[in-house]
Order: C-alpha cells, then structure tokens, then sequence
C-alpha cells in the first residue's frame, strides 16, 4: 500500500503483489556430461524467477560447492581457479520462502590436451597466458610446483612456449603446467595440464639436420632503443641437438655489448648502444646440416639531454644565452616556453639555444625547454632572475692556507653582486699573478697555484675591481715528507724475529704524524695481544717468532696533517695506437707519485681467447714488460688470433701502485699456424687405445690433423684424420704396440710445417705372467731374493713387490717395491729362528702379475732377548727370591738362564767383570732312559714350571706335555754327570748337615712317641687336620703369601707319584720336608733334587706348548730359584 499526497487531498491506494515459487527459466538437458579443456568451456547456467526472488547453491558431488547466490546462478570458473576443480557431477537449487527447484545433474569431465610424437622429433608446448600491461613471467611446472629441466634441448622461449629441439622417451608425463607469474599484482595462473606421449621411432638412428625452430622465418627486424635491455633469441631443433653460434655480420661480435646466454640460444644486450646497430646471425648445426636466422637491429632512442637548462641570475642590460641541447633518433624537436606559455618570439630561438639581449627586470621568469621525437618527450625547467646588487666578497678575510711543496692550492675568493664582479690578486710585492704560467684565475675568483714552493709562502690579496673591497689570504709551504730508506728484502729464521726499516724526513713544524704499515695491502695492528708487531718511534717494524705465514710483502705509509708518503697513484689513461696486425703501441700517463719517485712502469696483459680459466669466468693477469720510470709508452709484439687487454703498474720506493684502467679488448687477426704442438705423446689409459693430449695452438678454424701409423715398419701407410681438441682416440690398436705420431697444425688459412714424428704406445693392460726362478739368501736378519726379468708384462715395467709372509703371521707380512727392472730386493728386519714363504709379481701402470709360486725359508737362531720381566723378594736378612719371566723374542730354543750378581755397597753401575754367573737349566718332565713312562700328577694351568728330582745324573728323558690324550709338546733332554756341581754350595756346609741331622732324629723320636702313644689307646686328630687342608693346586695363591711355605705345602709333595721306577719324588725321607724352606738342595751326585713353591704366574699364552721348531717355540716356565747357597758364599 501506498500514499500519494498532495497540497489539499491525499489519495491512498492498495496495490496488491503475488508470492510465487522459484520457476527455473534456463534449465540444463538431463545428464548433460560436458568436457573441458580450458575454464572457457565451462559455463553451467541456472536462472529463475520467484517472488521473493529465490537464492541459489550448487551442489557437487554431493557437498555444497562454492557460497550460496542472489540475482543469478550461473556457474563460471575464473582465471585463478584449476579447472580440475570443477571434474565431477553439478545440480543447481534455486530457492525462496515457498520452496525449492532444482536442475538436473550435469556431470563435467576435464579433458587433458594430449599431444603425441615420435622420439627425436621436435616439440613445442604452448602457453597462452591472460594478456596484461606487464608480461607476465612464465614458468612450466609439474603438478609438484618442480620446475621442468631445462637444457640447450629443452628450454622456454621469450613468448613463453617450451620448445625441445628432439624428444627422448623420458619426456612422456601427463602434467606439462605452465603458470604465469605476475609480478606486480602477485599473482600466479596455472594453465591446463598438458600431457605428452613420446612414441618410440627407428627413426632416431639416421638423425635429423639441424633447423631453425623459433623464429620460423629467415629475417627479423629488432627496434631497439638506446639504454634499454635487448635480447635475440634463436632456437633450433635437429638430431642431435644442435649448436648455435652467433656474429656480427658488419662487424666483430665483442665489439658490441651483447653476450650468449641461455646455452647460446639468446644473444642478450644489457644497455643497448649506437655500436649494436647493424646485422646479426645465429647458425644453428649439427653433423646433418646447419640452418641461418639473422637479425637486423636497428637502434633508436628516445630523447636525452646533451647540455642541461641551468639557473641564471644576471643584471639589466647584459646578453643571457640559454642552453638546451637534446638529442635522440630520430632527432628530437626543441621548444620554449615561458611561465608555461608557448614562446612567441621565435627569432631569439635558435636550436637549443635562446638568445636574450639588454634583459629588462621584466625577463625575470621560469622558462621550459622541452624536446620531443617518436619514442617519448623530456623537459626542463630553470629560472632566469634579473636583478641588481652591489658586488661583495663572501670568501672569509684571513684564511691561512698550508700545504707541502710540490703541490697544488686553491685560495678562494667567492664573489656575488649582479652584474657580476671582476676580481683580481695581487702578491705581497703588489705584482699582478697571472703573468705566472704557475697560476690560474678560475671563473668563480679562486686562484689556482701549481708546484708551490718555499718561495710561493706569503700573503695573497683578492681585490673586486673599480671597488675599495678585498680579502686577504696567507700561504705557508712546508717541506715534502719523504721516506729516507724503505723495507728491504729481509730474510730471518723461522722463530726468530725480523726487522724492517722505514726511516723518514719530514718538517718540523708538523709535529703529528702517524707510521703505518702493510702485509700485502692489508693494515697491520700494532697492539696485537702476541706483541707479533712492534713499530718503533722512528718507523721500524719487528716481527717476532717469524713463521712460514709471514712470508709477504710489507709496505709502510708517513702521513701528516698535510701529507702523506704511501704508494702512488696508478697511471691514468692508458690508450692503443699504431694499431697493426702483430704489433702495436701502449702510453700512458703517470699518476701523483705521492712525495715518492717513480722507479719503473710494469705493462700487464691478459689474453681472453684461448686462456680462460676452468674455475670461473675471470683471466690472470700477466706481467709482459718492465720499463724505465721515464718513459711512458711501449711497442708491443702480439700473436694472432688473440683477444688482449692492458693495463699499467707503476712502482717506486715503497711498492708497486693499484693497476690503471684496463684497455679495452684487442683482437688480432688469424695467420697460417707457424709451429706445431710439443709434446706431443701417447696418454692412454685403456687397452686398445690411442690418445693423444692437448697442446692449445692460435688460428681461426683451428683443428689438429693427427697422423699415426706402427712403429718400426717404414713401408706402413700414415693414417690420419681431424680433431677440433685434444685428446684424439685411435681405437683397435693391441695393447702396449708402439706407434710413430704426429700432430700438425691446420686453419683456415692452410697448414702448419711439417712437423717431426714421435713414438707412442697404445694402452696398457694387466701383466699376464709372474716373474720366474725366485731364490733367496738368507743371512741372520736379512733374505736378499733373486728373479728373472718378467715376460709378457703388456705395458711399460714400472717395477716389482717382493711379498713376504711370516708363517702362521699374516699381520707380519711384508711388501717390498723395488722400481725399475732392477731383479734383487734386500729384506731386513727378519725375525730370527722363524719360517717365511716369498713371492714376487711385477706391475705396470695397469695393475700387477699373478704371484710366482711361494719359495719357503727359514731364519737361523740368534741369541734370546732378555727376560720380560725380573722380581725379587728377600724372606731372610741373608737370602733373596728372583722371580722373572721367559723372553718375549727366544730366536730358538732356550737351553737356560744365567743369573749374575754382585755385592754392592752403594748404587753405582753394574759392571760385566763384578758379576758372579750362575746357571739355571729349564729342566720339565722326566723318563727314565730305557724305562716305562710314569705320569706326574695333574699341573695346575697357572701353574709356570714343574720340577722333577731324583733323576739319573748323565742320562737322557724323554719329556711329554699332555692335555687329555693330546700331546702339546714333547723334547729329549740329557741330565748333567756327576762332576757337574756347584762348588762351596749352600747345602755343603757342615754346620748345615748337623743341623738337619739333629732335625731328623728329633722327628724320629716324636714319630716313635705317638706310635707308642697310639698303642696305648691314645687317639691324634690327624684326620681332622687333614679335612681342613686345601689342596695347594685347586686354591688361588694370595699376594701377599707368595713364595711362603706351610706344613700344608709340604704335605703336598707326598701324594705325587713317581715318574720314574728307581726314584723317589718328594719322599718322606728327602730333605725338602725338613731342609731350611730358602736352601737349594743336592743329593750325593749333584743333581737338582729340591724345589722352591713360590714363583710368579706364567705369561699370558704359554700355558701349554707345542714341539719345538722356528715356527712355535715352546717358551720355558718361569724360574725361581732359592738363591740362598749363592748369596751366602764367602765373597
């Protein structure tokens, strides 16, 4: 309902609106399936009408797809959406208050752009991104955001497209993406995927020539303009892949600015110039054929200023000249304006130049110079003030100017006034200045005076003419510092110290100065926490505890308030004249000297061609020349076929200068090769191969021609054949033949000389045969081995390797190599007492021969080394134990020890003639000559020796050490006659037999008394006593008990069976059960009847021992005799 009102009346109407559902007005076909290669194709309309109007959703796959709509429903994909986004079945519902309609299903199905080719040939995949004002940057993708590889086969052009010059198998994938990268709004686009099939072709072995893939025509024409960046691309296809090179068809290439890029597919200019005009061509080639494309560049330029509009101020009446100079291509139009308004006057106009005469104050304005051509248009503006003012100095009145002699000083004397003043100087004597070729008056009143001196010192007045106003400036010259005597070459010894002079003049009246010195440019710090360097008050710099780092060259500096003495200025404009094809002249101009003559120039070169360096894209400069201080230019010889650069190192006292400028490059022209390479030999490093290396050699179209043929036969044909760069291969040639070759030099231009032939071999292989008849010496220590001269080495004989191998050793073995074809090796350092196999095998560059058959030996006996060990306790105050162990090195078998002492009073040396000796045999198990065998009872293993007695003095036993029914070691052994004995022994004493005599009939009496005691009923707890004991090999020895006795010990002995039939071992009746626990005994013939229990473990690894030979000596126990006899002798 509404209400219309008017002035007097107001008329109400009821206007009635009808609620309808959502009617679709666009509906899809049922099931439509639709197919999209790009987002264009997918459109899915969905309209209706209703009241209120209805609200649409989509819904895909079953889920709401996307926000819900007002107005219309139609379903569009934008540009930053993947279209696989949209793969799947769509319905639209279109909804209000009074219900809901809805579509039927449409399912999408995204189709992939499918492009097929055979292997080998050429693609391209297009990439069409949203156009923009700023192109975008293209990149093509996997579905994993990796880039796609790029090489001179594959690569991306400037439209954005991805060419390969010839496909391979491996560029079959289903997701090509190209996405466009757009900088500025920060966005990137994914095209559709693109997938490629590479079908396999027998076509790949013919190859294809090379042809021109972009641009597909023969000509393009390139506008460039002058600043900006230029790129030329040229991109091929062919099988293989080609090659492309670029020229200058007017000119040389390195003349111009641009440079390959892109595997040589872009020729790139950075800053395009006037110079890169003109025509250009890329060939692309292959073994097939070659293709051209060339360029026309043709370089314009916007305008740019030649001389700027500057801001003037001048007074009525005087002529003004504006200046306004602009050029471009084409040449650009000048205009003025005045205050923003076209200049009518157009006769004051000429060019760039505005001419104003008897200036009014009414010129005074703001003027507009503006230059304009096809590519753009530039403008300035600058002011032109006409006024009057009377003429002051504004330079301060007093200044005192200093400088050193030799130099140069500005006094100012800055003027202002309209019209501009004149100024003028005077000296102290009033003389006008400028008569002096020494001065210069410069257009803003400075006076300028060069090469001042002693004389130059003074007062300077500067005076405005037809006026009474000036200023007055004072000068004072001092005297140049100068450097006396500078670091000479010194040399110290490393940890000592060095001193380097530095002694200078300087003026006295500058008090401050400073001394710094350099190591290789590089400052060095004085109050370093080392004290390495100290420079003293008069300059001198020691360096402490020199080291090989300190190897360098020092420099020192003087500086003054007004000076310093350092090294001098690098020459400046360094130029090329008298250009020819192998010569040419180099000047230049020296730099400021810095108070320190010149002694001499240093010419530098570098050429760019042929040695650029493998580790980078930088060349080493060279020194070329050395000239005189006094002169200042230098003829130059060069070789053709060269790019050079100079530069110029000027040196004097204090070293040498920065370099100058470099030259820009110099080119000569190619020649007929003049020599042929050095050097030339045979490098091969597989059999059946020829090579030989590379010799770098000027011309153009330069190429080796290598000529080869077998040694030896004069009447064999030379072969030959091409090669652009060493090495050249020669294939099926045998192993180790020798051949004559030689390489000439080839150019476009002809041949080298003949050149001389050389002899080299083919390559090497494995020796087949071992060297024959190995013999050896052997003599104590050392084997000398003897062979013949091996055969069928099939390569240069670098030598032999004498392998040597300890038995039952292999950590031991030895490898002696012996050089040359020398057939004798000695070995030393042998061990003694031991066996060895040796064999030899000879070796080439390849590898080595089979080994020749093994050849045993074995080395003779040598004396033992000393006892591993040696220990000693005293139990009495007039006896000593000594417990030591077997030597680790027996050199054979070992037939005893000696023991030799002395009595000493203080610890003074030992000397050979004091010693007493006394041997100690290592006597083990014992059988009766002729008798049964007896088996002693079960050793304990940490157990170091066993002791037999009551044997048969002069009689052999045969000794057998047994582990269950295995023998480890068996020996023959003879026992020492009767006359053998130890002279004024212990047990001979007489005192000594009374003394075991009373011993033994007392233990009788006792031993009578219990029987007796027994017999009456008596009972002796021997039984109890013989419970509690321990049997002495089944319990472990304490330190602290070592080597002493007890009853239990003792008693040990008697349960021992006896190993031979006629003897009684450890009897009731021997004296060791009743003898002093530290004497050695004897019985009646001398023989060794008695033992001692306390004794040291054995080593570790001789528990058991096997036969006796070099290979496995059997090491005896140790031995710990009773010393006691010996050392109570009469000394």
């Amino acid at each position: 309902m509404s209400c219309l009102c008017g002035i007097n009346a107001c008329v109400r109407a009821h206007l009635f609106s009808v609620s309808q559902p959502p009617v679709l007005t666009q509906p899809f076909e049922v099931m439509t399936s639709y197919t999209a290669f790009y987002r264009d194709d997918i459109i899915l309309p969905c309209e209706a009408s209703g009241n209120p109007p209805p609200t649409f959703r989509w819904v895909k796959d079953g889920r709401t797809f996307g926000s819900e709509r007002t107005g219309s429903g139609t379903l569009e994909v934008s540009e930053d959406e993947a279209l696989e986004l949209y793969q799947g079945t769509f319905r639209c519902y279109a909804s209000n208050t009074l219900g809901t309609a809805m579509t039927h299903k449409v399912h999408i199905n995204q189709q992939k752009l499918r492009r097929e080719a055979y292997v080998g040939e050429s693609m391209v995949l297009t990439c069409n991104p949203p156009p923009s004002s700023a192109p975008p940057q293209i990149h093509w993708m996997d579905k994993k955001l990796v880039h796609i590889r790029q090489s001179d086969r594959v690569m991306v052009g400037l439209n954005g497209n991805l060419y390969f010059a010839n496909l391979l198998k491996s560029d079959s994938r289903e997701d090509y993406f190209c996405n466009s990268h757009y900088i500025e709004a920060r966005t990137i686009l994914p095209d559709t995927a693109i997938a490629l099939t590479v079908l396999p072709s027998n076509d790949v072995a013919h190859g294809k020539p090379a042809q021109i893939f972009h641009p597909s025509s023969s000509h393009s024409s390139v506008l460039a303009l002058r600043g900006q960046s230029l790129t030329l691309e040229c991109i091929p296809k062919g099988l293989p892949t080609p090659k492309v090179e670029w020229k200058k068809k007017d000119g040389k290439l390195d003349e111009t600015g641009g440079h390959p890029e892109n595997h040589n597919r872009w020729l790139y200019f950075d800053s395009v110039d006037q110079r890169d005009d003109g025509e250009y061509e890329c060939r692309a080639s292959n073994v097939h054929g070659s293709s051209v494309h060339s360029f026309t560049v043709t370089v314009e330029a916007a305008p740019y200023w030649v001389k700027e509009l500057q801001n003037l101020r001048y007074a009525p009446g005087e002529t003004v000249r504006l200046d306004c100079l602009a050029e471009g291509i084409p040449t650009p139009n000048i205009t003025w304006s005045i205050n923003g308004q076209p200049l009518k006057h157009s006769w004051r106009v000429s060019g760039g130049v505005l001419r104003l005469t008897d200036v009014l104050l009414s010129d005074t304005a703001v003027y507009q110079c503006e230059a304009t051509n096809d590519h753009g248009s530039i403008l300035l503006n600058a002011y032109l003030h006409v006024v009057e003012l009377p003429p002051q100095i504004l330079s301060s009145d007093g200044v005192v100017y200093r400088i050193t002699e030799g130099g140069t000083i500005k006094m100012s004397c800055e003027t202002f006034g309209s019209p501009r003043p004149h100024v003028k100087w005077e000296g102290e004597d009033w003389a006008p200045l400028l008569s002096d070729p020494r001065v210069s008056l410069l257009t803003n009143g400075t006076l300028e005076l060069s090469d001042v001196g002693p004389g130059d010192s003074g007062m300077y007045t500067c005076l405005i003419k037809n006026t009474n106003i000036s200023i007055n400036a004072h000068l004072e010259v001092f005297n140049k510092t100068r450097i006396v005597t500078g670091p000479q070459n010194v040399r110290a010894l490393r940890g000592g110290k060095a001193l380097l002079d530095c002694y200078f003049r300087k003026d006295p009246r500058l008090p401050r100065y400073q001394i710094i010195w350099r190591k290789d440019g590089q400052k060095l710090q004085e109050s370093s926490p080392d004290d390495k360097y100290t420079i003293f008050a008069n300059g001198t710099l020691k360096v402490t505890d020199v080291q090989s780092k300190d190897n360098a060259a020092y420099s020192c500096e003087v500086i003054t308030e007004l000076d310093q003495v350092t090294a001098i200025d690098p020459p400046l404009d360094v130029t090329l004249s008298d250009v020819k094809d192998d010569t040419l002249t180099l000047s230049w101009i020296p730099g400021r000297s810095h108070n320190s003559p010149i002694t001499e120039f240093i010419v530098e070169a570098k050429e760019e061609q042929h040695s650029r360096r493998h580790d980078g894209d930088t060349w080493r400069w060279e020194a070329l020349k050395r000239v005189p201080a006094d002169f200042n230019h230098l003829q130059l010889s060069l070789h053709p076929f060269c790019t050079y650069a100079f530069r110029v190192v000027a040196v004097n006292q204090l070293g040498p200068s920065e370099p100058s400028q470099p030259t820009p490059l110099h080119s000569t022209p190619p020649a007929v090769p003049h020599n042929n390479p050095t050097g030339v030999r045979s490098e091969s490093s597989d059999s059946g191969t020829l090579e030989m290396p590379r010799r770098s050699h000027n011309g153009q179209d330069f190429q080796y021609k290598v000529l080869w043929r077998k040694a030896g036969g004069k009447t064999e044909r030379w072969n030959h054949g091409y090669a652009k760069s060493p090495p050249f291969s020669v294939n099926n040639t045998g192993t180790y033949v020798p051949f004559e070759i030689k390489v000439q030099a080839v150019n476009a231009l002809g041949e080298g000389p003949a050149p001389e032939a050389e002899i080299g071999h083919s390559g090497e292989d494995v020796p087949e045969e071992f060297p024959s008849d190995v013999a050896v010496r052997v003599m104590n220590r050392t084997v000398r081995v003897r062979w013949n001269e091996a055969q069928n080495v099939r390569g240069l004989l670098l030598g032999y390797k004498v392998l040597l191998s300890l038995h039952r050793a292999k950590e031991d073995d030895k490898v002696v190599e012996v050089k040359g074809r020398k057939t004798t090796a000695e070995v030393t350092g042998l061990q003694l007492f031991s066996r060895y196999t040796v064999s030899v095998t000879a070796f080439n560059s390849k590898g080595e021969s089979p080994a020749s058959p093994a050849v045993h030996f074995s080395t003779p006996e040598g004396v033992p080394g000393p006892p591993a060990s040696l220990l000693f306790e005293s139990p009495t105050e007039n006896s000593m134990l000594l417990y030591w162990t077997p030597p680790l090195q027996t050199n054979g078998i070992l037939l005893g020890y000696m023991v030799q002492y002395q009595q000493g009073i203080n610890s003074g040396k030992l000397t050979g003639s004091s010693l007493i000796p006394f041997w100690i045999m290592p006597t083990k198990f014992c059988l009766a000559a002729g008798g049964q065998w007896e088996e002693s009872e079960i050793v304990n293993t940490s157990q170091g020796f066993y002791s037999l007695t009551g044997l048969q003095p002069g009689t052999e036993y045969h000794l057998v050490v047994m582990h269950g029914n295995s023998t480890q070691w068996e020996s023959a052994s003879w026992t020492l006659g009767p006359g053998i004995q130890v002279s004024g022994g212990f047990a001979t004493q007489g005192w000594l037999i009374g003394l075991i005599s009373a011993i033994v009939l007392l233990i009788l009496i006792l031993i009578i008394l219990c029987l007796v005691k027994r017999r009456k009923g008596g009972k002796y707890a021997v039984k109890d006593k013989e419970d509690k004991e321990v049997d002495s090999e089944a319990r472990p020895m304490k330190d602290e008990t070592f080597g002493e006795y007890s009853d239990t010990d003792e008693k040990r002995s008697e349960s021992q069976p006896s190993l031979c039939g006629d003897s009684k071992l450890g009897s009731d009746d021997s004296l060791a059960e009743y003898g002093d626990s530290v004497d050695i005994q004897f019985n009646e013939d001398g023989s060794f009847i008695g033992q001692y229990s306390g004794r040291a473990p054995a080593p570790a690894g001789h528990e058991s021992s096997g036969p006796a030979s070099p290979d496995n000596t059997a090491p005896p126990p140790p031995i710990a005799p009773s010393m006691s006899s010996i050392l109570n002798q009469p000394s």
